[in-house]
């Protein structure tokens, strides 16, 4: 039995990537909802759809993640 290392380190990447993805869309959303409240009224709407823009990226990469794990989808 052979261990594929360059397989496997690309898949490690992989997830790391992912994973930064989801949480620093997520985090960058949150942020941006709380400075909205605190944002000149005439730049809180784009300060909310920015938030939106990121809470969009996160929804799609894990709806994405479970359609690659779940393979009734394909």
């Amino acid at each position: 039995m052979s261990i594929d290392w360059f397989a496997f380190v690309i898949v490690a990447v992989a997830t790391l990537v992912a994973s930064m993805v989801v949480v620093g869309s997520y985090g960058l959303g949150v942020r941006l909802l709380a400075v909205a409240t605190d944002a000149v009224p005439a730049r809180q709407a784009a300060v909310r759809l920015g938030a939106y823009a990121c809470f969009a990226v996160c929804v799609a990469a894990v709806l994405y993640g479970i359609y690659l794990i779940v393979p009734a989808f394909h």
